[in-house]
């Protein structure tokens, strides 16, 4: 059984939550802060976690941040902040995705199942890639820069493999959403920025000028040698 971790203050939030969850056939354990939350996970890894942004003490980004030093499990936000720079630094705190409060449980089960939809995919196209210096295994889920082995979150993982696939081929945000998020058109097209700088920052020598993932201006991005 799918096992989530819901972390929320909001009792009345999480108790509501917890009932949709548990209605469509999900296990999940409950936090009301990041200083439960991380115990909680180390206790028991979940496939999925859930996690609120305004939280009391250590706040949403502080507790994805701590989840990342540990773990490539998938995360999804949940938030009530709905501007840019609140996504925009959640996603680089080391979530993988967000949905908005209030929000329609269907879209929240969407997404979880497109999480989980990604870490299981993430290793389906088994022949090594190698473009210039970086080399990319699938079937062992690793990516090596220069010969030593660099750290992706399975959806930095998913989207590297995406775009490398086809070497030179240029991917619109709106494909890279639909096949590796799975979204199409409830995507937002920050997930795709914010997740291709992430990438960067580890499989680039510099993040600034970079040379394996590049931006084709007005149409997207795609992996050359």
């Amino acid at each position: 059984m799918t096992h989530v971790l819901l972390v929320e203050d909001d009792e009345g939030i999480r108790a509501s939550m917890r009932l949709a969850l548990e209605s469509e056939g999900y296990s999940v354990a409950e936090a009301e802060s990041t200083e439960d939350a991380l115990p909680a996970f180390a206790a028991r890894a979940a496939d999925v976690v859930l996690v609120d942004l305004m939280l009391p003490g250590k706040d949403g980004f502080e507790c994805c941040k701590l989840l990342r030093r540990t773990s490539d499990v998938p995360i999804i936000m949940v938030t009530a902040r709905s501007d840019s720079h609140d996504v925009v630094a959640g996603l680089e705190a080391g979530a993988d995705d967000y949905v908005t409060k209030p929000f329609v449980m269907k879209e929240l089960t969407a997404r979880i199942r497109a999480s989980l939809r990604r870490a299981r995919d993430g290793r389906s196209v088994n022949a090594p890639i190698v473009v210039g210096d970086l080399e990319i295994r699938p079937d062992e889920g690793t990516v090596l820069l220069a010969g030593e082995e660099v750290s992706l979150t399975k959806t930095e993982f998913r989207l590297l493999c995406e775009m490398a696939a086809t070497p030179g081929r240029v991917f619109s945000r709106e494909v890279l959403l639909d096949s590796v998020w799975g979204y199409g058109y409830f995507g937002d097209a920050r997930l795709v920025d914010v997740h291709i700088r992430r990438l960067r920052t580890k499989v680039e020598p510099d993040p600034r000028t970079p040379r394996h993932v590049v931006t084709v201006r007005g149409l997207g991005y795609k992996v050359q040698g």
